[in-house]
């Protein structure tokens, strides 16, 4: 059976330049499981083009995220029971060019939107119209808050108990999700430290308000911490694995908290998870009545609409950097094209960017948004 659509006129049909939404686009597949996403995902060329049902919106694509998750959910670590062939991609920002007759009671053709659901890395992605965002315009830097802003505000409401004085360490601070936990460390009137692996990295994080920046690829991380902060640090943000971690867990203060948020440093092995020294780590915890907290943003979803409503509002008053990394300084150039994903994801891994890295999505079709 057809979903009903609403037919009282055409352009629902049409995108807005009226020029006809055509019936094939590109998309990436996810073909075999691995953590190799170049192994792992396909770009497929003709696929047909998604007719949206009666609550969703037809959304093209003009700008996805990349996260270091991207490799997570090509190995099937998120949910075994789903098989290959299945589409890729958590966000999306772009235009609705068609939609549902429900949908349509609150969106119009031509309107700019940003959404979180699989299947982004495509030419164009039906979306729910009740998992769509409405947005002032089409902007790469509304991207950075659907996930990696999001995930830094929740889990430090949430988690951190942060409040003024407090020390905060964020790993991977020049990263997607790490600039955004530094600058709102920064407004609950924290003194911020933050890792990254070069000093052009360094200088950014100065530039959001980061107290102290620490080199690890030119300094002894932990020494530094010793030395600087004897007494340890109340809270850290932490997206890294492996050697960090245990360096992260021995640099907490009494009554420390540590959020895991990822271990990126895993997510390329086939096993996942970086060995780390737990055997000690309830005597650590006790000695220090420290705690750990893990968080995923799945689980906060009741939170989501309320702390992107607030990201929102603080980028449009010029109160949160948003820094976008298009791969500019890439080898081959800027990410323009789905064929740029594979591109992407590689340079996210070998640590390259500042900021998220943002894919563009060109189309025949110049918008007037």
């Amino acid at each position: 059976s057809r979903h009903i659509l609403d037919m009282s006129y055409s352009r629902h049909f049409l995108d807005f330049q009226g020029s006809s939404i055509p019936s094939s686009m590109k998309k990436l597949v996810v073909t075999k499981l691995s953590q190799n996403f170049r192994e792992a995902v396909a770009l497929e060329q003709d696929s047909p083009v998604p007719l949206p049902g009666d609550g969703d919106l037809l959304v093209r694509n003009r700008f996805v995220g990349i996260n270091a998750s991207d490799i997570n959910y090509s190995a099937g670590r998120y949910d075994a029971s789903v098989k290959p062939p299945f589409d890729i991609g958590f966000e999306g920002v772009g235009d609705v060019v068609a939609l549902g007759l429900s949908a349509s009671a609150d969106y119009t053709v031509g309107q700019a939107v940003a959404y979180v659901k699989a299947g982004s890395f495509a030419e164009y992605t039906v979306v729910p119209a009740k998992q769509a965002v409405p947005l002032p315009s089409v902007k790469p830097e509304f991207l950075t808050l659907m996930v990696s802003g999001a995930t830094a505000y929740i889990s430090l409401k949430e988690l951190g108990e942060l409040s003024e004085g407090k020390k905060v360490l964020v790993t991977a601070a020049a990263g997607g999700t790490g600039q955004f936990a530094v600058q709102l460390a920064k407004k609950a009137k924290c003194h911020v430290i933050g890792t990254c692996s070069s000093n052009e990295k360094g200088g950014f994080l100065k530039t959001i308000g980061c107290d102290h920046t620490i080199n690890y690829k030119t300094e002894n991380v932990e020494a530094v911490l010793r030395k600087d902060y004897p007494e340890g640090v109340d809270v850290v943000y932490e997206s890294v694995g492996g050697k960090m971690f245990d360096l992260a867990l021995n640099c907490l203060a009494t009554k420390g908290r540590l959020i895991v948020i990822g271990f990126i440093a895993g997510y390329q092995n086939p096993t996942g998870l970086p060995p780390i020294k737990a055997e000690l780590l309830p005597a650590k915890l006790l000695k220090k009545s420290a705690s750990i907290r893990g968080f995923f943003l799945n689980h906060y979803l009741s939170e989501y609409k309320k702390a992107l409503k607030h990201l929102l509002e603080m980028h449009e008053r010029g109160d949160l950097v948003c820094e976008v990394d298009f791969g500019d300084m890439s080898p081959e150039g800027k990410f323009i094209g789905l064929e740029s994903v594979f591109r992407a994801v590689d340079y996210m891994y070998m640590g390259k960017n500042i900021g998220k890295i943002v894919v563009e999505l060109p189309h025949s079709v110049n918008s007037k948004l």
